[in-house]
């Protein structure tokens, strides 16, 4: 069972990756290259909200880069908005511009190309797992915060 896990956590990793080389290849499709894969995968969970720059890190899974240079990346070439929090001057929310929201529209539709590619039964065992990650999530999470040792043995997720 160990081998499963053990496997289960690299193929996620495994699986991120690739996810963001499809998003290359649609951005080369595109002709787009003044944003990378992982600047649009933010950009693409940004969506339409204006959220704060530690609201978005927690939405997304970006692997290795740096959520704040990509930022200032994308505010450079013209595909987010910077716009002072009303709350806390020394702050600032973060939101698409019009290019942004261009951009994540085609995004939006190479995604449901990607998705209508995939059969029902396709379909239906991503939704399985996806049950079946998140209750992985809440076990680690919990494992986490609560600091557990699993010398008495772990709990079981259901």
């Amino acid at each position: 069972m160990k081998e499963y896990y053990l496997e289960t956590i690299s193929l996620i990793e495994k699986l991120h990756r690739l996810f963001l080389e499809v998003m290359k290849c649609e951005l080369d499709n595109l002709k787009v290259d003044d944003i990378n894969n992982v600047q649009a995968l933010v950009l693409y969970n940004l969506g339409g909200e204006q959220i704060s720059i530690g609201e978005l890190t927690t939405r997304g899974c970006y692997l290795g880069s740096n959520v704040s240079y990509n930022l200032k990346k994308m505010v450079q070439y013209g595909y987010i908005d910077q716009v002072t929090s009303k709350h806390d001057k020394r702050s600032y929310v973060i939101k698409l511009s019009s290019k942004g929201m261009s951009l994540c529209k085609k995004i939006d539709a190479a995604l449901d190309r990607q998705i209508a590619a995939l059969g029902d039964d396709e379909l239906s065992r991503i939704k399985d797992l996806t049950q079946t990650l998140r209750k992985l999530e809440i076990f680690w999470s919990n494992a986490s915060i609560q600091r557990v040792r699993f010398n008495a043995g772990p709990r079981k997720i259901r």
